[in-house]
């Protein structure tokens, strides 16, 4: 169902609002780039400082703005089950094709309990899943197994996977079927991800390059290693100058510099990035043939 470079969207303020403008041009500009599908209201998007009523319009905004031309995968996840089927429920019925679900952080559920915590999900909206699965920042880790048995539920239907962890590119295909999506939750990685089954990637890098990030997938996705090689080598140091400070801020520093008069902004407790950040940013931004 979903594939290519897939930009995990930043979202972009205006003295302490959502700029809804800003947003409304992002979404058309990645669409016109080449990328595959989106992602509002993910990590990079900022979710945790979004009431739910801005976060519900971001969502609508994406499938207003996109208009069918690619599918939009809303961020839904909570670490309360009730809070994220009222996400599911507003993505579905804002148009949304699927809802990403990152595992509940903070309260560190057993295996058993994200098994409930999905099927919980299903049950109260048929909305299509893209499990997220990102332990740096959760605490929690879906086991393989585990996986296997939440992939049982019909609506579940791939996961966003930033383990880090290649071998489990072949362990879960293995485990969940050929059909079940996998995408990468990591540019850096993104190549040897796919080349073991994985189908695309939900990216922060494609926020700020999204017509090289598509050609990337593109070509792996074709087969043209060669060409995925050599663009995954001109990319590579945006992939990790955008981490060298607190995500999205070097993501969003770097977008000003190439859509000039895009915002900085974040909200607190994110700050801005250091000198050193925005520094190893504009070697990347230059590396890549971006500014």
């Amino acid at each position: 169902m979903f594939f290519g470079s897939i930009p995990a969207l930043v979202t972009p303020f205006a003295a302490g609002r959502v700029d809804e403008a800003a947003f409304r041009a992002l979404v058309e500009w990645q669409i016109e780039e080449g990328s595959s599908a989106l992602v509002p209201c993910g990590t990079t998007g900022e979710v945790p400082t979004l009431t739910h009523d801005e976060q519900h319009r971001l969502i609508e905004l994406a499938v207003t703005v996109s208009r069918g031309r690619v599918p939009v995968i809303a961020g839904c996840g909570s670490n309360n089950t009730a809070t994220a089927i009222e996400h599911m429920k507003a993505a579905k019925a804002a148009g949304a094709h699927a809802a990403l679900v990152v595992l509940p952080y903070y309260n560190r559920p057993s295996q058993a309990g994200l098994v409930a915590h999905f099927r919980a999900l299903a049950d109260a909206c048929d909305l299509p899943i893209v499990v997220y699965n990102v332990p740096g920042r959760t605490v929690v880790d879906i086991s393989v197994e585990t996986l296997g048995e939440v992939a049982k539920i019909p609506s579940v239907i791939g996961i966003k996977d930033a383990t880090g962890n290649l071998g489990r590119v072949t362990a879960q295909r293995l485990e969940c079927g050929e059909q079940f999506c996998q995408l990468s939750g990591n540019d850096e990685t993104a190549l040897a991800f796919n080349a073991s089954g994985g189908v695309g990637c939900i990216s922060v890098s494609a926020n700020v390059a999204p017509k090289l990030c598509a050609e990337f997938q593109e070509a792996t996705r074709e087969g043209r290693w060669d060409e995925a090689l050599a663009l995954q080598d001109k990319l590579y140091p945006l992939h990790v100058a955008l981490f060298t400070d607190a995500s999205p801020g070097p993501a969003k520093y770097a977008l000003s510099k190439v859509r000039p008069g895009f915002s900085t902004e974040l909200r607190l407790p994110l700050s801005e990035p250091s000198d050193a950040s925005k520094a190893a940013v504009d070697v990347a931004l230059r590396h890549a043939g971006l500014i």
